[in-house]
């Protein structure tokens, strides 16, 4: 078999067995596409590949200044390969056993405090060409801080969620896993009124003969919904907008800002990570950091000996 086949097999295994998103996909392909790059200078095969071949990989990522993640992703990728080759019987061994990953960077994600989310929320209201834009803009904002989704979450809801004045909203993720995210009343309150412009924009298309769309925020796009790609673009904007720097602002901000918010006043790891979405506990951990400074002050202020030391 060619590389390519050998990709081209191992995606399709991975969609059909974990629901594998489509940009999860394009992550593997772009992955194991520089992989081949790089053995093709060789002329070697993926089928003939050796353990010090993928080793003399990783040291070339890391001679290119990859980051951690990059180069942790990419074994992560090959590994998988190899793994289900072994398991096809394309190969009789695996030479990517035993070989250590570079780790990756604890670094604590950008968080937005509340006056900035305020800030975001307000200038939504403000920004958009005509009123429809605007109240799509500020409906967009409120369901993402106010359910922490991913932004690929939230552009192709399906407008079957958002019936009946949800109190929920049912979320398919990652891994085609579905999770129920509660809504805030401003969040149901800018949803209720964008529907109203949705369905009557909706109708009026019906009339002249054009389909209807299955989504929320429906475009004219490939997809049918508004692109992750066009909302980064609105974010930036909204950014400006509000008097914030544009590049500490993206959609994963205000996901990092609902998990530490909420963790902030009182909820718990576990929901958290429900909420999320998160497969692993592990990956919401990370947000443990603001704990820090409520921590220092319980020991400080409740401790005895620190009520003690006051006293001296």
């Amino acid at each position: 078999m060619t590389d390519d086949r050998w990709i081209e097999l191992f995606l399709d295994a991975k969609t059909a067995e974990q629901g594998l998103a489509h940009n999860s996909q394009l992550a593997y392909l772009r992955d194991l596409a520089d992989f081949k790059t790089f053995l093709q200078r060789a002329k070697t095969p993926f089928s003939a590949v050796t353990h010090s071949q993928i080793q003399a990989y990783l040291v070339e990522c890391d001679a290119a200044g990859l980051a951690k993640t990059t180069r942790a992703r990419r074994l992560s990728a090959i590994k998988q390969l190899y793994r289900f080759a072994y398991l096809e019987g394309w190969r009789e061994d695996n030479p990517s056993l035993q070989i250590a990953g570079p780790g990756r960077d604890k670094r604590l994600p950008k968080v937005l405090n509340t006056t900035d989310v305020d800030q975001l929320l307000a200038a939504a209201e403000r920004c958009g060409k005509t009123a429809r834009d605007r109240q799509r803009n500020i409906c967009l904002m409120q369901l993402l801080y106010a359910t922490g989704m991913r932004v690929t979450e939230l552009m192709s809801l399906p407008i079957s969620a958002a019936r009946g004045d949800p109190q929920l909203l049912l979320v398919r993720g990652k891994g085609d896993r579905e999770r129920l995210v509660p809504l805030s009343p401003p969040a149901r309150s800018e949803l209720a009124a964008w529907l109203v412009i949705r369905d009557r924009d909706e109708t009026a298309k019906k009339t002249k003969g054009a389909p209807g769309s299955r989504f929320l925020f429906p475009s004219h796009g490939k997809l049918g919904h508004l692109t992750r790609h066009w909302f980064f673009g609105l974010i930036k904007t909204l950014a400006n907008e509000a008097g914030l720097a544009p590049n500490s602002v993206t959609p994963h901000t205000l996901r990092h800002a609902f998990a530490t918010h909420l963790l902030a006043n009182g909820a718990d790891l576990r929901s958290i990570q429900t909420l999320l979405g998160h497969a692993d506990i592990a990956t919401t951990e990370i947000y443990t950091h603001v704990l820090e400074t409520r921590l220092r002050s319980l020991v400080l202020h409740h401790h005895p000996l620190s009520r003690d030391s006051d006293k001296r």
